[in-house]
């Protein structure tokens, strides 16, 4: 299954978060929450308590015109670690990564923080604002994307 492209204003909303994100002094994290610290001082099942920002911006993400349904979970992430790839990536790949973002928190508490502190989501946002302003897209046909 396909999802739709999202609207010019769907990557406004998104890329309106680069500012946030990336805010001197921003934290995405604001606490840790799990089991309490035992008598012999081993704490586990820990997780993060992530700002709003960071719970707000993953909401969108996830929204069904940024899913890619289909996408390879290895491939997307050797893809992330290729900052010459998300330089030029089209929407397509665009959508593939954040899919990988999204979901990679299913199974690791914690890959959202990584994923905005090693500046994974930064380049995706930085690109994807070069994408929504390309006047019709830089790589993506002008009809891939909804005018509205």
């Amino acid at each position: 299954m396909m999802s739709r492209n999202p609207t010019k204003r769907e990557i406004a909303e998104l890329v309106s978060y680069l500012p946030i994100l990336y805010a001197d002094g921003f934290e995405p994290v604001v606490d840790m929450s799990g089991c309490p610290t035992g008598e012999d001082g081993v704490t586990a099942m820990t997780y993060p308590d992530y700002a709003e920002e960071v719970e707000r911006f993953f909401r969108l993400a996830a929204r069904e015109c940024w899913t890619d349904f289909g996408y390879s979970p290895a491939e997307a992430g050797a893809m992330l670690d290729d900052h010459e790839a998300i330089r030029t990536a089209d929407l397509a790949r665009i959508k593939t990564l954040l899919t990988y973002c999204v979901r990679g928190e299913r199974f690791g508490d914690g890959f959202w923080e990584t994923m905005i502190v090693d500046g994974h989501v930064r380049r995706l946002l930085e690109r994807l604002a070069e994408i929504g302003t390309a006047g019709g897209m830089a790589h993506p046909k002008p009809e891939a994307l909804d005018p509205s």
